[in-house]
């Protein structure tokens, strides 16, 4: 039978976690009689706000300086920009972004008074006292070019970061300003971006965050926001959860004291034997292996739950904070590795056959090798239709529900083509120098090389469309984290295994370095 706890996550994950807008909206409910309560699937129901009303809120929450006002102004914009409609939003945005800049005018006259000064000489020895006095002159227009050099927005960030619920508003106006970007491309707005995404990045540096291993014993509003936000692997009932936080599994979050039980990124870790190839052994591992068995700890999902911490890396300290953890509870295991999605492959090589298929004999690709397509077109039957090999690749990739899958003889003859180009793909294939895949890039920067690729790792119709169901073993060798991550970061330099870089060959079939 249900317990109270399983009941109350299965009622309130039905949906994602709510928006700041329905989350307002349930708490105004709550204070109604309850035959006052409303739907809150009527959008007419949400009070909207006027717009300059809460343009003049934040205008006085920036300029006042009375602590008490202050208060009110910040409680009022918060509040009334919740209930802005979307036009609205971005309006204020892009009124803070323009009209709260840095006053530049300012800033060009005392660059130049700095210009206009004399260099204290090198050989003032016997002057110090005039020495000192120039000094004073640059360390004062020096000073006051700092102060002008922060945009008048910076006062409303900082206030807010220390407001109550300020930080998590911040963070939602940035998932604001990154869709709003995504649309137009203003620089007074990417510079508000930049100047946000800075001033979360110290704010939430690993010191000011808490690591918290969530559990079963954990509240019901908590795990429901972890069912929610799980954002690679599903969780599909309240079994699956139940297994993801017993034993053989960890899962650890991070959190931050100003936003109270809510993880801003969590991560989800098996304990097991060997380094694993699928996700099913990973997910359906029933019943797991005794924990003292264990000597791999596999990473195989990690969520971040605020779309407006994009760029803001939590993921690399957590990583590197779990892995202590567990190195210090578990000192039998040895092996720290991931089971990750390559999220940009299937779409790069669909690109690429369709590349190849319309190019001109001169400048065609050759993708598959001879006896890659000899056995591609011997399992398709596609020889006796008149299509091209890279015709028949398309469309079995393409098809509905991926019929492939079925065909024990295709699966086979995939098998090869699809894992050697994904090797290229994910060693090769860059942008601005690192790895063009973004969980590859991740973790690279990270610290860890590549380790093996896995056939048919992942069957979920997620799986099949992302990676043709392929995933990768990214490996974290504690004594080299720093140098790969170094040699990454400056070279775009990727490491990865002999298994892996077996795969790799150049034109003249030699192996990659």
């Amino acid at each position: 039978m249900m317990n109270k706890k399983g009941l109350a996550i299965l009622m309130r994950t039905k949906t994602r976690p709510l928006s700041p807008v329905s989350s307002k909206l349930n708490q105004m409910q709550a204070s109604l009689p309850e035959g006052d309560k409303v739907s809150s699937q009527d959008a007419s129901l949400i009070p909207r706000r006027d717009f300059s009303q809460v343009r003049e809120s934040m205008h006085s929450a920036m300029l006042t300086n009375k602590t008490e006002i202050v208060d009110v102004a910040l409680d009022d914009f918060s509040e009334g920009y919740i209930f802005l409609s979307p036009e609205n939003r971005y309006k204020i945005l892009l009124s803070l972004s323009k009209e709260y800049d840095l006053n530049r005018t300012q800033v060009r006259e005392l660059m130049k008074q700095h210009l206009d000064l004399q260099l204290p000489s090198d050989k003032a020895e016997d002057n110090d006292h005039e020495e000192e006095g120039s000094l004073s002159a640059f360390y004062k227009i020096e000073r006051n070019l700092c102060q002008a050099l922060k945009p008048m927005y910076e006062v409303l960030f900082e206030r807010l970061n220390t407001h109550p619920g300020g930080l998590k508003f911040l963070s939602d106006i940035r998932a604001d300003i990154l869709r709003l970007l995504e649309d137009v491309n203003i620089a007074s707005l990417r510079a508000l971006d930049s100047h946000l995404k800075e001033k979360l990045i110290t704010w939430l540096s690993p010191a000011n965050l808490e690591l918290h291993n969530i559990t079963w014993d954990d509240p019901a509003s908590l795990l429901e926001k972890i069912v929610a936000y799980e954002a690679v692997h599903p969780i599909s009932n309240l079994i699956d959860l139940k297994r993801r936080l017993g034993i053989g599994r960890r899962c650890f979050g991070y959190f931050h004291p100003a936003i109270p039980g809510e993880p801003l990124i969590f991560i989800e870790v098996a304990l097991m034997k060997d380094v694993a190839a699928t996700i099913q052994e990973v997910l359906w591992d029933n019943p797991p292996i005794s924990e003292h068995e264990a000597s791999c700890a596999i990473f195989y999902s990690i969520s971040s739950t605020q779309p407006g911490l994009s760029g803001v890396n939590l993921g690399k300290f957590l990583i590197k904070r779990v892995v202590e953890v567990v190195k210090k509870d578990m000192p039998n295991i040895c092996v720290f590795a991931t089971l990750s999605p390559i999220p940009g492959y299937g779409q790069w090589l669909l690109s690429k056959l369709a590349s190849s298929e319309m190019s001109g004999s001169v400048f065609k690709e050759k993708l598959l090798k001879p006896e890659e397509e000899k056995a591609l077109m011997d399992a398709s039957g596609g020889s006796d239709l008149g299509s091209s090999v890279i015709k028949v690749m398309w469309n079995l990739l393409t098809s509905k529900n991926h019929e492939w899958t079925n065909s024990p003889n295709l699966v086979s003859a995939l098998r090869t083509p699809m894992m050697r180009l994904c090797a290229r793909y994910l060693m090769k294939e860059k942008k601005r120098g690192k790895a063009l895949d973004s969980v590859a890039n991740f973790h690279l920067q990270n610290g860890a090389i590549i380790g093996r690729l896995n056939w048919m790792a992942d069957r979920s119709q997620k799986g099949l469309t992302q990676s043709g169901g392929m995933m990768v073993n990214y490996i974290y060798r504690l004594d080299d984290i720093e140098d790969s991550a170094q040699a990454y970061l400056n070279e775009g330099h990727i490491e990865s295994s002999s298994d892996f870089r077996s795969y790799i060959e150049d034109d003249n079939g030699e192996r990659a370095d």
